[in-house]
């Protein structure tokens, strides 16, 4: 009840109105949310199993756009090997957007396509066809929470008008294309599955938002490009993979990220100095890690930091900005590092040796104070080095 209803009732009396009487069309209950700038999506959607018309099967040209989505579905339908919850009962009969977890939209000509399958939790077992792609019009898939199994899905990378991914808590397995990072998405959430493998070098490429990796198998280095995200970037996890090397130098530079989450990994060597960059960070969580050396000020002295977790590294001390970050309501959390006269932290012989103190990371020098942006030209390798003057 409230806002929502009422609008949501709003827009059937308005649909009853103006569609015409031969064109049966399945209302139900879904919102579609225009997300990010890649679909041209939004508006309301009908579907999703629900059916409030006399006639529960499209006609005349709506038939036709509707076919493809058709084929489709039910090459889906076969390659499900176990539907213990009864999810695709209702995939019976040409009017998919009837079907449960399908939901449409209407063109200019209110002929209804196909914008979004969301079947999360459904308990299903299989695989995903190659007759995906002739879904055009989709631009939401969400698969989470299923048993699917396999490699990844390729065919979803040819979906041109995708911009949502959602295929989380499942059994996916293999390493991860590097065409899934040129692709559009607005939203790439793979955590929980048995991904593994180095992440693909042109990570960095992306134009996500949010990119979830968390709980997979993923090993090697964090890319370098990764420090040069655009900067719609506003979250990214990666932890409980198996990352190691250094925190790339580029990091926070032209950053808008909110939640960067890299704990659970092995990474070493010293935090970059372009950390002081993460304006609008809110959460960090570094924990569980090799990582060393100080932890600098300006990383505590961060505007928008509600929570900085630090444990289980081996830090060996921080300044007074982060002596201060429990007086300005911060969440900090430096347990079980190497810093004197704090309590809570490693046995001093495990403080003797530090993992990765041999391990070279790449730093460049930067003025001090840093200014945030000042180095991008010397540290974005897709910018042409100018040419050595001659001796």
């Amino acid at each position: 009840m409230g806002f929502c209803f009422w609008f949501f009732l709003v827009f059937i009396l308005w649909q009853m109105m103006n569609v015409p009487t031969q064109a049966a069309i399945a209302v139900g209950g879904g919102v579609g949310i225009n997300i990010g700038n890649g679909g041209g999506g939004g508006g309301v959607w009908f579907g999703g199993g629900i059916n409030i018309n006399n006639n529960p099967t499209p006609s005349g040209p709506s038939v036709s756009k509707l076919n493809n989505a058709y084929t489709a579905l039910q090459a889906w339908k076969s390659a499900i090997t176990d539907d213990p919850l009864g999810v695709l009962k209702t995939w019976n009969g040409s009017d998919v957007c009837s079907y449960k977890g399908v939901f449409c939209s209407v063109d200019s000509s209110n002929e209804p396509f196909v914008v979004a399958i969301d079947l999360n939790h459904g308990n299903l077992q299989g695989t995903v066809p190659d007759t995906f792609n002739d879904l055009t019009s989709l631009q939401e898939l969400d698969l989470s929470g299923n048993y699917f199994s396999g490699s990844f899905p390729m065919v979803t990378l040819y979906i041109p008008n995708l911009v949502y991914l959602d295929l989380r808590f499942n059994n996916f397995s293999g390493t991860l294309p590097e065409d899934l990072f040129y692709k559009r998405l607005d939203a790439i959430f793979l955590n929980n599955n048995q991904f593994e493998g180095e992440l693909p070098s042109n990570f960095g490429n992306s134009p996500a938002s949010v990119i979830n990796l968390a709980n997979n198998k993923f090993n090697g280095n964090i890319p370098a490009s990764f420090g040069f995200m655009r900067s719609e970037l506003k979250e990214i996890l990666l932890l409980n993979n198996q990352l190691t090397g250094c925190i790339p130098q580029g990091v926070g530079l032209f950053s808008e990220m909110q939640v960067f989450d890299v704990s659970h990994n092995s990474l070493m060597g010293h935090l970059p100095d372009t950390m002081s960059c993460m304006s609008d960070i809110e959460v960090l969580n570094l924990a569980h890690n090799e990582l060393s050396g100080v932890l600098p000020d300006i990383v505590c002295s961060l505007r928008s930091l509600m929570n900085l977790t630090v444990a289980y590294n081996f830090f060996s001390g921080f300044g007074q900005e982060c002596s201060k970050s429990f007086y300005r309501d911060v969440g900090f959390d430096f347990s079980l590092n190497c810093i004197p006269g704090r309590d809570m932290q490693r046995p001093q012989p495990q403080c003797n040796v530090i993992p990765g103190s041999g391990l070279s990371c790449l730093r460049i020098p930067s003025p001090q104070p840093l200014v945030c942006g000042a180095l991008f030209e010397n540290l974005n390798p897709n910018v042409t080095p100018s040419s050595s003057p001659s001796p």
